[in-house]
């Protein structure tokens, strides 16, 4: 059972031998504690001494569960704690829980796994997919002894990112099977790697993946800190340590192995095909293949797959210099170690109807090509561990849902693309992307010299008219929104800050809907998960959804 330790106060004790003594530990979570950017050391001790009223000698030990900031007033930013304790502390304890809503029982936050593999398993589950709601399906299967063969259609993760970075530095061609989206780590690698997400985890799946992630390699700071990071470079080696655990457990990795079809007899998973021509039987199949694989998405849906089409966003990467945004959000403070570099998050509601939203905000980071077709321009962020770039970029991007490309469920798909194709035409057919300065787009004028501030995309970017590359009520609710967003955040409207385009690869256009145990709808032993089939946004979302998968694929196997 997953849950609470403590269910009640007579049940929040355990006890243990301290000093050849029997004494009554107490776990508890304490949250709301408030200090200063600079405070000492021992500040935090302090502070659960005097919120819990009890001598030194009565702590036993305190860990730090989250740390964020509040910079709500620039004047006054402070750091919030939450923290876990023992304590030898028993009287008074009912009083606490019942006065103090920032004292509760700590919650049990380890994993435990719901099946262990048969010694005598006919066929071994299959994960399509090394993003990270494949890397996370296949990490679970294996940790539960059912020795997962994962297929990966683009390659190892160092291989992969060399392709990458030898497109964006024009030393190599363009690569559809190895770069931004496909290949080992899927499109998170090349992000900022962040690890927060809005959904609701009160299993606790997500500090599963956070510790998988450190167990790899990562920061343990990523265990506390609020909005969590790891970086691109970082995440390749980290990778290559989730890949290297899964194999030590019996799991099987296959790079550059495509799945050409997958065999479906009676509404039945039997097998799969690769584009090698090689057939292998197995009636489990995560399918984790990302929001990017639309050659899979087609083949699904002439198998019969039930297939919906979703709503999703389309816009640009805006791009201004991080001091800029660090002295908006935090005054006197911008520069401070550790605030590190300010973040933003904005929406605002457009006369026409329209959302627009800041999407992916990526701190000292760079905007990236991240196409997967030849002869399209698509771009993303992405942020190293450091942060130290000199611009701050993130999407700024418009809802839309199937009413705006109505018809087939694929729809969706062709939308994307035709927007891909045009950008990579205004940006003159080279990779490069089509970009102007946010003074000319906001006045209706092309632009032809760049400003103070730099664009950050590779290969090259081409100045032009970007009123030209999204549907006019996209541009509208753009123009409306970015001096409402310099509103909030002061200069967010400077005539040199640079738009990018296109952003279209936000969320999957599709959605393979699952049932209640994570099946496909209409295709047993078919278990879609992550964002390409519409349940994730975001590296810790993908990681969480695939944890879910992985279980519902054990238990289908064992009972």
């Amino acid at each position: 059972m997953r849950g609470y330790f403590f269910k009640s106060p007579k049940r929040c004790k355990i006890i243990i031998a301290l000093n050849c003594i029997d004494v009554a530990l107490i776990m508890l979570r304490l949250t709301e504690i408030k200090l200063p950017l600079d405070h000492p050391e021992d500040a935090i001790k302090s502070a659960i001494l005097k919120k819990l009223n009890i001598k030194p000698e009565e702590l036993v030990s305190y860990s730090i569960f989250k740390r964020s900031y509040d910079a709500r007033k620039k004047t006054d930013i402070y750091l919030v704690y939450i923290v876990d304790i023992e304590t030898t502390l028993e009287k008074q304890l009912s009083d606490h829980f019942a006065k103090d809503p920032h004292i509760k029982p700590t919650p049990d936050m380890s994993y435990r796994m719901v099946a262990e593999a048969p010694t005598n398993l006919k066929f071994r589950p299959v994960v399509i997919g090394m993003g990270p709601s494949g890397m996370f399906a296949g990490l679970m299967l294996a940790q539960m002894g059912f020795c997962p063969i994962i297929l990966e259609r683009g390659k190892a993760v160092r291989d992969r990112t060399a392709d990458t970075f030898n497109f964006w530095k024009k030393k190599a061609d363009f690569n559809p099977e190895s770069n931004a989206q496909f290949g080992e780590g899927g499109a998170g690698t090349f992000s900022d790697g962040k690890l927060y997400s809005q959904v609701k985890d009160p299993q606790h799946y997500g500090r599963k993946v956070i510790t998988e992630f450190v167990n790899a390699g990562a920061s343990p700071e990523i265990l506390y800190i609020n909005k969590p990071h790891i970086g691109t470079f970082k995440l390749v080696g980290i990778v290559q340590n989730i890949r290297a655990k899964i194999e030590s457990l019996g799991g099987e990795i296959r790079f550059q192995s495509r799945v050409e079809d997958i065999d479906i007899c009676e509404g039945e998973v039997k097998g799969l095909t690769l584009a090698s021509g090689e057939y292998i039987a197995t009636n489990h199949i995560v399918l984790a293949v990302g929001h990017s694989a639309r050659d899979t998405f087609q083949m699904l849906y002439d198998r019969g797959v039930y297939i919906e089409a979703k709503p999703f966003s389309i816009g640009f990467r805006i791009e201004h210099p991080q001091s800029l945004i660090d002295h908006a959000r935090f005054g006197d403070y911008a520069g401070n170690k550790t605030l590190g570099a300010a973040d933003y998050k904005l929406v605002h509601h457009c006369q026409n109807g329209r959302s627009v939203y800041s999407f992916c905000m990526c701190p000292g980071g760079l905007v990236v090509a991240a196409t997967s077709e030849v002869g399209r321009v698509v771009t993303n962020g992405m942020s190293q561990y450091s942060r130290n770039e000199r611009n701050a970029n993130s999407g700024i991007v418009v809802g839309i849902t199937p009413e705006d490309y109505a018809g087939h469920p694929l729809a969706g798909i062709e939308f994307q693309r035709r927007l891909e194709s045009r950008a990579f035409e205004l940006g003159g057919n080279t990779y490069a992307a089509p970009a102007q300065l946010v003074g000319d787009f906001l006045a209706d004028r092309p632009s032809s010299n760049l400003g103070t501030v730099k664009p950050s995309y590779a290969p090259d970017v081409h100045l032009c008219d970007l009123s030209e590359s999204l549907p006019d009520y996209a541009i509208a609710a753009i123009r409306e929104a970015i001096p409402a967003f310099n509103k909030q955040i002061k200069g967010f409207a400077m005539d040199e800050a640079m738009l990018t385009g296109v952003e279209t690869r936000t969320s999957s256009p599709i959605r393979i809907k699952r049932n209640q145990n994570y099946e496909s709808l209409n295709t047993k032993g078919l278990f879609p998960t992550g964002e390409g089939a519409g349940y994730a946004g975001g590296i810790l979302s993908a990681g969480i959804d695939g944890i879910k998968v992985a279980e519902a694929v054990a238990l289908s196997i064992v009972n």
